[in-house]
């Protein structure tokens, strides 16, 4: 049969919608749309029965019934701040869906094909029923041809005509279309910004099915609210509130929507809405404030920048050069105000070369210092984690060892200083590292693993018995984990004592009780972890002594001073930067 739809009222659509089983539109925006269907024996199979894979998406139930399943992790979860670009290789893997409900052995199948038909090239132009019936017909495993199809096109970025094509020649074929192939379509529509035809998979889905699953929430918000219609995707917010708590990404699109069109307000009420929700932002979205604030005279809207770059401060985030120049260029577009900002490096001492400031010391006082040692001693060294990797007749071993030797004036993580250049003997990088670190008759703790003590290609009994000429060493079991160790020796030895590692130390922080605490962790962490780095052609390891002040956002009221990072980082580092903005009100 021949389906005409032309683009009439809401109401008059979803007429004509309830007597098809499907329609797929060639062309909008004041055209007619054609479809060709030819659906044997239609009393068998209901209206819109879409076939899925994924339990998540609830057909409608003629008894009310709502149900919203458990989310699952390898539903589409675009966290992070990761490009389209990226999300689109996640769907064109195969990455996007829930499997619960779909057969063994086409999961299997799929697994195994995922690679094997990773190069599938897709037409250049729309086929008709026919041909793509031949290709299948040749393709080596037929079972999944549609699915590896749409993922290449995903993949290719596709014209939306081609998919179109496909996905007709399917519904003529099986009399229905897979949800799992609706939704990749949906993230080709999305890729592309096809306003138009998201809106389309959204009338058809919101009519087959009662609750969708996240990624299809994710795909459709996102993609709305790029377009002209982003106020739906706040509607789709809100209906995915009612059932469980939306993604960081669901927020963020909105964010970014709400910012785009300068209603900075609702943007703001939304990042404090996702806060509070315990979703961290990321740095894509904070920039968006500070992108699509500029010029703007609000004295609120002031107050919220401020208080990311707070945010930014209490969790030692640091912005990269895209985004500090994004506040740089608002701070000196705030209407009635002349600021003006300058890219500096401090000097050793904390002086700002540019306004003259002296930062704040990165030193504890002694009181914060010593409940700092008592709540990590007794949080994170005695806590309930401590011995999952070690015993406690080990540590008590090692505690009686330090006690003897304090203090130390430098605690190294051996094993991790060893593999700082991969391509050098594990036992030659410590060497150079304690040779590095000797030099000013400093006492120096390695603390190392047993393994070591064993003749092997990595480990030169020789070059080990030198190192331990210039410093003293505690050898671990091989399975201890030596973190717990680590912060021992260094906070015993007091104030002055340094350590080294490239370790975050992320897990022990998150330990301490409260956020005053760990406040004062992440302090002494950056006032006393030295970094380490290899030379750029990899032959020397140079050492940067931690610094005498706070490398943190910071403001006297009159000034801000921002250490940021040249390139994106998307984990946290235990590096800080070296470069800051300085931005002082004239």
């Amino acid at each position: 049969m021949m389906v005409l739809f032309s683009q009439t009222s809401q109401q008059g659509m979803q007429a004509l919608l309830g007597k098809c089983r499907i329609f797929w539109p060639v062309l909008r925006c004041q055209q007619l749309f054609a479809v060709y269907f030819n659906i044997p024996n239609t009393e068998k199979v209901s209206y819109f029965s879409f076939r899925t894979s994924s339990s998540t998406a609830l057909p409608v139930d003629s008894k009310g019934t709502d149900v919203f399943p458990t989310k699952k992790r390898s539903e589409i979860e675009y966290e992070g701040e990761t490009g389209w670009d990226e999300e689109s290789k996640k769907i064109s893997e195969g990455k996007l869906f829930s499997s619960s409900g779909a057969p063994k052995k086409l999961l299997v199948s799929q697994v195994l094909s995922r690679h094997k038909f990773a190069k599938v090239q897709p037409p250049e132009k729309p086929l008709q029923a026919e041909e793509w019936n031949r290709l299948r017909e040749n393709f080596k495993s037929p079972e999944i041809f549609e699915d590896v199809m749409l993922n290449s096109m995903v993949r290719c970025n596709s014209p939306i005509d081609v998919a179109k094509s496909l996905l007709t020649s399917v519904a003529k074929s099986d009399g229905d279309i897979g949800y799992n192939l609706l939704i990749k379509y949906l993230a080709l529509c999305v890729q592309q910004r096809k306003t138009a035809e998201i809106c389309d998979v959204y009338d058809i889905m919101k009519m087959r099915f009662k609750i969708l699953e996240s990624g299809a929430y994710n795909l459709l918000i996102r993609g709305l609210s790029n377009s002209d219609q982003w106020r739906m995707a706040l509607t789709l917010l809100e209906e995915v509130k009612k059932v469980t708590t939306p993604s960081r990404t669901n927020y963020e699109s909105c964010i970014k929507a709400a910012s785009r069109h300068r209603e900075m307000n609702l943007a703001c009420e939304l990042y404090h809405e996702m806060l509070a929700k315990d979703l961290v932002p990321t740095l894509d979205v904070l920039q968006a404030f500070f992108d699509f604030s500029r010029g703007m005279k609000d004295a609120e809207l002031k107050k919220e920048l401020f208080g990311i770059l707070l945010y930014l401060r209490e969790n030692q985030i640091y912005p990269h050069r895209t985004f500090m120049r994004s506040i740089k260029l608002w701070f000196e577009s705030i209407p009635g105000e002349n600021w003006r900002g300058h890219l500096t490096n401090i000097k050793d001492s904390g002086q700002c070369p540019v306004c003259n400031h002296q930062l704040e010391d990165s030193d504890l006082t002694e009181e914060e210092y010593n409940n700092l040692r008592e709540r990590i001693i007794t949080d994170v060294i005695h806590g309930s984690d401590t011995f999952r990797k070690t015993s406690p007749q080990e540590f008590e071993a090692f505690q009686t060892f330090v006690e003897d030797r304090l203090p130390f004036d430098i605690v190294i993580d051996g094993l991790n200083v060893s593999h700082i250049r991969p391509r050098k003997m594990q036992c030659e990088n410590l060497f150079h590292a304690v040779n590095c670190l000797a030099k000013e008759n400093v006492r120096l703790l390695v603390l190392g693993r047993k393994h070591m003590l064993i003749n092997s290609s990595n480990w030169k009994q020789e070059i080990m018995k030198e190192i331990q000429n210039k410093a003293d060493f505690f050898f671990a079991e091989n399975i201890s984990e030596d973190d717990a160790f680590l912060l021992y020796a260094t906070l015993r030895s007091g104030k002055h004592c340094k350590f080294v590692t490239r370790d975050f130390l992320r897990d022990h922080k998150a330990c301490l009780s409260d956020s005053l605490t760990r406040h004062l962790f992440r302090k002494w962490q950056r006032g006393h972890q030295i970094v380490f780095s290899p030379s750029a052609e990899g032959k020397h390891i140079n050492f940067l002594p931690a610094f005498n002040y706070d490398c943190v956002v910071q403001t006297t009221g009159n000034t801000w001073h921002i250490p940021y990072k040249d390139t994106f980082e998307e984990r946290y580092s235990y590096q800080v930067p070296r470069k800051w903005l300085c931005l002082q009100l004239k």
